[in-house]
């Protein structure tokens, strides 16, 4: 039995939004709904009444309705929501005129924060509009930033959707190929970049790497530069350049929010492109505004007083789900930089300054700052916290219990996981219910999300496939250059026909939340039994020595045998009684399967620009077989401490 860590009070029970959405619910429909578990049934044995009540509770604003809620609910993939209804994706989000704060940007400097009301963002919103529509574009032209994470970039992404053009970004950190390999692919008309960007305490231009994409996709007709970490930058070292400040610097006209399809194209999201050119995956403006409400307000019980943050870039899909947030009136905080420059701090020090409510970031976040011993409940005022959201991996038990130890015991802590392949969640929190040790909390309201076996059986206390057995709005409407659609059903709907199969391995636990155990296409097979990285990344990673790992299958004559790097903390050397000790604790707490044939020390871990391990990469070099795309790593030289490894040759 899982251990329970937290339960929320009676008050918190009483003001959630959830418990006025279940009470809402019984109350159009005559029934009796208690709890989450049975909110969560009855949503799916009635999709379209649940989905048409998320439309009413975030009150879309809309200049035509809809027809109906969906057609073709028995299509997987086919099914079309809300046809009939037109609105606009950014008018959604700027129904607040105010002087509340819309967002509030810190950076490494941790100078004084650059805030924006919603007010002033409405004025900065319509100026761009009008520059671009003065630039001629048009809806379904693209808009692409190569930018930090900066209210300039929600600007720029408001400013075109309400235009009805298709935004994409990535963060200046990706190198020209990697740029290359997204924006290349769109050929976007404008590009947003700033003139540069600070990282652990040192100042990047991206004006080069700008001017080479610009060169080189010939599309692209203006380049807009941002000044940020210059007060003036040199425009004259890309070509077709604009200044931000040139273009904003006009009289005030009323935006136009173009009024189109609930399903017209809002966003371009990429696969992390580790294995090859990265997919296109295109969504939907309405699909993307409903699946935020719902995951904001129910699933993270966010309010209009919240300060909402995530550590994020702009190339990874949360930046996409808190700029959401505007829609209910939120603030958002922003940060661009180093999180642990000048110290492990520094995020701490900022969400008690911003009075964050809401604090997410991700699993390898977390366990850093425990390697680094950091404990912010010691060091600052975090009342106004509520809760902790991590993904971009799985959160170990230890993780868990980091949290509620040294960061604030009563809050909801939230292990969330997705992806951008539906711009949003399948299994998240649930801010009405207890939070068990390593257990995400819930499968998402309105998601048939179930394990499966290989041959398609539904498991409970198992691990099994991810898949997603009926229609949600946030499956991509279309891949971007896939004009038959082969690309996007071979993604998904290979393995089980008409069934969402996503590449996770994961298991639906007796209490009715979830477990993730990694990719499953990086799942271990030693012997044929199946085995999930994070398995024994929970036990190797709860060692002091250790400050980080990665874990492999590595072909060995007729059977796969488990290989595991380990990287050490400064002063650890490496040696047989430390080695000893992890296979004992892997082997004590899983099984004897779980034990690495192999223990290697390494001294780095590579990592996707989002913050995600690449065991396929890996093994891709272990194996001798090219990676395709090492534009798409944080730390592409990593890559080259695994090649020709002798420990691996015997």
């Amino acid at each position: 039995m899982a251990r329970q860590l937290w339960k929320p009070s009676p008050e918190r029970l009483a003001n959630a939004n959830l418990t006025a959405f279940i009470a809402e619910t019984n109350r159009r429909h005559r029934l009796n709904l208690a709890d989450y578990g049975q909110l969560y049934d009855w949503a799916l044995e009635h999709l379209a009444d649940f989905w048409e009540q998320v439309w009413d509770y975030g009150q879309v604003v809309h200049s035509k309705s809809y027809s109906e809620v969906v057609n073709g609910l028995d299509k997987m993939p086919g099914a079309k929501w809300f046809p009939g209804a037109r609105l606009n994706y950014a008018e959604n989000l700027l129904r607040y005129r105010d002087d509340q704060p819309a967002m509030v940007f810190y950076g490494e400097s941790e100078s004084e924060p650059l805030q924006i009301t919603y007010a002033e963002l409405y004025d900065q919103v319509a100026k761009l509009s009008a520059a671009l529509r003065e630039m001629g574009i048009q809806a379904g032209d693209r808009v692409a930033g190569f930018m930090p994470n900066l209210p300039h970039t929600v600007i720029a992404l408001l400013a075109a959707s309400s235009i009805g053009a298709i935004w994409s970004s990535c963060s200046p950190d990706f190198g020209f190929q990697g740029v290359m390999d997204r924006f290349g692919q769109i050929q976007p008309r404008v590009l947003f970049c700033a003139d540069g960007y600070f990282y652990n305490g040192k100042t990047y231009s991206s004006l080069e790497r700008a001017a080479q994409v610009a060169r080189q996709i010939k599309s692209i007709e203006k380049v807009v530069v941002v000044p940020f970490t210059t007060e003036s930058p040199d425009l004259s070292l890309v070509p077709n350049a604009v200044g931000w400040n040139d273009l904003l610097d006009r009289d005030f006209v009323e935006p136009q929010f173009a009024q189109l399809p609930f399903d017209h194209p809002l966003y371009i999201l990429y696969s992390s492109g580790t294995t090859g050119v990265p997919k296109c995956m295109v969504h939907g403006a309405g699909n993307a505004l409903l699946m935020h409400i719902k995951e904001l307000a129910l699933q993270s019980n966010v309010k209009r007083e919240d300060n909402l943050f995530y550590f994020t870039t702009c190339g990874w899909m949360m930046w996409n789900w808190l700029i959401s947030g505007l829609a209910l009136g939120t603030t958002c905080i922003l940060f661009d930089g180093s999180p642990f420059y000048p110290d492990s701090g520094v995020l701490w020090r900022m969400a008690e300054k911003a009075k964050v409510s809401i604090f997410g970031t991700s699993a390898r976040y977390l366990g850093a700052l425990e390697n680094d011993g950091y404990k912010p409940r010691e060091k600052h005022d975090l009342s106004n916290l509520k809760a902790v959201l991590s993904t971009g991996s799985p959160l170990s038990e230890e993780g868990f219990d980091f949290v509620y130890r040294d960061i604030k015991d009563d809050l909801c802590l939230s292990s969330i996981s997705g992806g951008s392949d539906m711009v949003g969640c399948f299994v998240a929190g649930n801010p009405i219910g207890p939070v068990y040790r390593g257990h995400i909390q819930a499968r998402c309201l309105g998601l048939a999300v179930e394990a499966w076996s290989p041959e398609g059986k539904p498991l409970v206390g198992e691990k099994g496939e991810l898949v997603c057995t009926k229609p949600w709005p946030t499956m991509p409407i279309y891949f971007w250059n896939d004009p038959d659609g082969a690309k996007y059903r071979a993604a998904y709907f290979e393995r089980y026909p008409g069934v969402w199969h996503h590449g996770d391995f994961i298991e639906i636990t007796e209490e009715g939340g979830a477990i993730i155990y990694g990719r499953s296409d990086a799942t271990l097979n030693p012997g044929g039994v199946r085995i999930g990285t994070a398995e024994i990344y929970r036990q190797v990673e709860s060692f002091e020595e250790i400050a980080d790992s990665l874990v492999i299958g590595q072909q060995w004559h007729d059977d796969v045998r488990v290989v595991l790097f380990v990287k050490l903390n400064p002063g650890v050397e490496w040696g047989p009684e430390l080695e000893k000790e992890i296979k004992t604790a892997i082997r004590v707490n899983t099984t004897p399967r779980h034990v690495p044939a192999k223990i290697v020390p390494v001294e780095d871990i590579p990592y996707t620009i989002s913050g995600k391990k690449v065991e396929l990469a890996v093994a891709n070099v272990i194996h001798g077989r090219e990676v395709k795309n090492k534009d798409a790593l944080a730390n592409p030289d990593a890559l080259d401490l695994y090649a020709g490894l002798e420990e691996l040759k015997k």
